[in-house]
């Protein structure tokens, strides 16, 4: 308990580095008491506790696989880091294959008492009804244990507890990549007593039922795409076009952006019922489109500027005094914060494949080197002038600057682009006005597909009105 306490101030500080932006919808969920049942969504093994513990009042039992525990060390830290073992079948069977199905019915069992004994107090578990973490817009088929945990529970009580299951969809925008954005977006919870009668004429039905309501939450409050031909082309569209989708739509709240893609995937949908060629139409050109900018190193973004406001003569003035006058600014920071930036993700890097693992990792070590390097660096200084102030301001300007040289590399790129595109247009102007032609014909064929999609959307609320 006291080193759940401890490690929380610095992991919740941590995440507000990492992500860009974290959200969370409909806070107050979040902070209900006990006995209550989290389930999520598992596209991110051990950020995804990290991120909603983080932002949660009362502390947090895990339950977790048994292979976490094999480890001395990651057994200590799992251990006091109020996580529960549990025993799947894939990974007794590659660990210890001595261990009879009887046995790991046995270690499960233990596994759910203990579950039992923590809600009976009023206490939080967290649980991963999938069973397994892989980095994709999907749900996978969820597991019965979170169910026939909560029934469990509530049974030993006759369901008189009160346990609650809190559905929650986290939603990240790239889910290994530094700076990225996450959604946490708690569902309504469900009253597990509701299930008594069901519960003592079939457990087992209870069960299934259980998980199907859990299923159906989840999955109204997460982005779900139904294979990666669909989720390249939503991805696609949604990072070059989105803005130009939903009127005053600009880069919002990853709420927002959400939303957006909940209604991307929608419209697909439909068009895939009501209109296959138009879509198979604006998939090749959006296809074609991003391989051609890919190609040429450009930003849709680069090629959004080349045709309004400023002649291209005085942006490419503006763009070179901007990369010279921060150009200061970005070598001090980057030279202060280059080793404790870029040791996370060599860590990571070497240390796994699994793209699953990439970000935890790559906060756990960033927590460690920024944790030694900015004292270690800040002493140096200290010993070096011997001046109180000076040390101060140092010790400062290491996390800002650190922060702008990371800014300044970012709006560097797509500096560098719109340079690249101004000298392709005055080396190479028909291939870059063919690329803007195709730009032009993709934005119309949004605007009809939008068009189109919402009048048949108002159509059918006028024809089925509420």
């Amino acid at each position: 308990m006291l080193f759940y306490a401890l490690m929380k101030p610095p992991v919740q500080l941590a995440l507000r580095v990492f992500f860009r932006r974290l959200e969370i919808r409909n806070a107050e969920r979040l902070q209900e008491p006990g006995p209550l049942l989290i389930a999520a969504n598992h596209p991110n093994t051990l950020m995804d506790p990290l991120v909603v513990a983080a932002n949660c009042r009362q502390q947090i039992h895990f339950l977790a696989k048994s292979t976490f525990f094999q480890n001395p060390v990651s057994r200590w830290f799992f251990e006091r880091s109020n996580c529960i073992p549990v025993y799947r079948r894939q990974d007794v069977e590659t660990g210890d294959a001595n261990v009879t199905p009887e046995q790991l019915a046995a270690l499960n069992e233990k596994a759910f008492g203990r579950s039992y004994d923590h809600l009976g107090r009023g206490g939080t578990l967290m649980i991963f009804p999938e069973g397994t973490s892989i980095a994709e817009r999907r749900l996978r088929p969820l597991k019965t244990g979170a169910a026939r945990i909560a029934l469990g529970a509530e049974a030993r009580h006759d369901f008189k507890l009160g346990l609650r299951i809190l559905p929650i969809g986290i939603n990240y925008s790239e889910s290994s990549r530094f700076r990225s954005d996450v959604l946490v977006n708690p569902a309504a919870p469900i009253v597990v007593a509701d299930y008594a009668a069901q519960y003592y004429l079939d457990p087992e039905a209870a069960a299934d039922a259980l998980t199907d309501e859990l299923r159906q939450r989840l999955e109204q409050h997460l982005i779900v795409t139904r294979d990666d031909a669909e989720d390249a082309l939503v991805r696609q569209v949604e990072e070059t076009f989105g803005q130009y989708l939903v009127p005053a739509h600009d880069e919002g709240s990853p709420y927002e952006e959400y939303q957006l893609t909940r209604t991307l995937l929608q419209a697909v949908a439909w068009f895939e019922r009501h209109s296959p060629d138009h879509l198979q139409e604006l998939h090749r050109r959006v296809t074609h489109y991003t391989e051609e900018l890919r190609r040429l190193r450009i930003s849709d973004e680069a090629m959004q500027r080349s045709g309004a406001g400023r002649g291209r003569l005085e942006r490419g003035v503006l763009t070179t005094l901007k990369v010279v006058l921060g150009f200061p600014v970005y070598a001090y920071g980057a030279l202060n914060n280059y080793l404790p930036y870029i040791i996370p993700s060599m860590v990571a890097r070497r240390a796994t494949k699994d793209v699953e693992f990439i970000a935890p990792i790559m906060l756990v070590t960033g927590m460690l080197t920024f944790g030694i390097m900015y004292p270690l660096q800040t002493w140096l200084v200290h010993r070096l002038t011997d001046n109180n102030w000076l040390t101060a301001l140092y010790a400062l300007s290491l996390p800002i600057t650190g922060f702008y040289a990371l800014h300044y590399w970012n709006r560097l790129t797509v500096r560098l682009q719109r340079l690249r595109l101004l000298r392709l247009f005055r080396e190479q102007r028909p291939v870059a006005e063919g690329i803007l032609r195709q730009r032009t014909t993709i934005m119309r064929l949004l605007a009809n597909a939008r068009d189109a999609y919402v009048a048949a959307q108002r159509q059918g609320t006028a024809e089925n009105p509420a």
